[in-house]
């Protein structure tokens, strides 16, 4: 009886283990792809990888580096926001320059001040102090002499009456008075002549020299509020209040390099996409006026046509390399840019990667880029 139970089990678990065994090699059906990979429409067809940026006819987008360097303080704008020329985007802190203009604006009003000052000679109340000091020269001049009258007239009558002293120094006086007549009379006229022209020239010059480095200060802490150079969209924003930006940009924590604060785009409704013509493609490419290519957005079924714009003729690192002079590998990219409109009900953003099919033409294999037949 146990040995028949012995058998029935080790039959039962033979069973179990064929029937597992079969469930688990038996293949799964595959899952449905998401989206159907890109596919060459052309019978002939150059690949390239594509970034989209904003339309603008020279450029790529626009990338914001502040002129001065210092803590952000203020966050004006927010991603994505549309904003016209000269809106104020992010300021910096600017506490030590406004000092050092209210500074150089105070140096310009004192150079102005002094500058009228000697303008406006002769003043009114200094003339006549001049005056009243010519009149008492002429009074003491006056003095003198009738002293030296009385003396010459007494030294007639009497010659032992006057010492020869006397007669000296009362001469001699009326000598001194007429000299402080004439010293009073010449400082009467230097001050109506007013400031010497030199004097205000020198001025002048020293309150333009002010003046205009008072100039020089207002306009670089002008340049602490960072503003939209062109019309258009904010397409990103790296800084937030409190981190620091340079003239080389904002250190990014992500990409630990040094990217531009601001990025813009123009707020036109058609974008436009960079390809990447790896530069052993290029001679493969047709025409000029032969241009054609189609867009595949990643992740959908969605294709775009394209309408040609303009090459970049200058052959760049390719993108995806660092451009560090120190790698052994220089693989370069031609550019090639294509405008579209986006179709509706899709979203599409700058930035976004794509992949592009340029059209080969028969007459590209065996003439250059942009030129004719043989």
């Amino acid at each position: 009886m146990r040995t028949k139970l012995l058998i029935v089990l080790a039959v039962i678990g033979i069973a179990a283990g064929l029937v597992s065994a079969y469930y688990s090699g038996a293949q799964k059906p595959p899952l449905p792809p998401a989206f159907r990979p890109a596919q060459n429409p052309y019978a002939k067809g150059v690949y390239a990888e594509g970034i989209i940026e904003s339309f603008q006819a020279s450029g790529e987008n626009i990338n914001i580096f502040p002129e001065v360097s210092g803590t952000v303080t203020h966050i004006l704008v927010t991603e994505g926001e549309r904003v016209k020329k000269g809106a104020p985007l992010f300021q910096i802190d600017d506490s030590v320059q406004k000092a050092v203009v209210a500074q150089q604006k105070a140096a310009a009003e004192a150079a102005l001040a002094l500058l009228n000052q000697l303008r406006a000679q002769p003043r009114k109340e200094v003339l006549e102090v001049n005056k009243a000091q010519v009149a008492a020269a002429a009074a003491s001049l006056k003095t003198a002499k009738d002293d030296l009258a009385i003396i010459k007239k007494s030294d007639a009558i009497n010659p032992k009456s006057i010492s020869r002293q006397q007669l000296i120094d009362a001469t001699n006086a009326v000598h001194v008075a007429q000299s402080n007549l004439q010293v009073q009379q010449r400082n009467f006229e230097l001050t109506k002549a007013g400031a010497w022209s030199y004097d205000i020239a020198n001025q002048k010059q020293q309150y333009e020299a002010a003046r205009k480095t008072y100039e020089a200060g207002a306009a670089l802490l002008a340049r602490y509020t960072v503003r939209a150079p062109v019309d258009g969209v904010v397409y990103s924003l790296l800084a937030s209040k409190g981190s620091y930006a340079s003239t080389s940009g904002i250190y990014e924590t992500y990409t630990q390099g040094y990217n531009p604060v601001v990025v813009m785009g123009h707020s036109a409704p058609s974008y436009q996409v960079r390809c990447f013509v790896d530069e052993i493609l290029v001679p493969r490419l047709p025409p000029l006026s032969q241009m054609q290519a189609r867009m595949f957005l990643r992740g959908s079924d969605t294709s775009v046509p394209l309408k040609f714009v303009r090459i970049a003729p200058y052959v760049i690192p390719k993108v995806e390399l660092s451009n560090q002079r120190t790698e052994k590998v220089d693989v370069r990219d031609l550019s090639v840019l294509f405008s579209f409109k986006p179709p509706a009900g899709v979203h599409i953003y700058p930035g976004m990667l794509v992949d592009v099919y340029l059209k080969e033409t028969a007459a590209s294999r065996r003439s250059p880029v942009g030129g004719g037949s043989p």
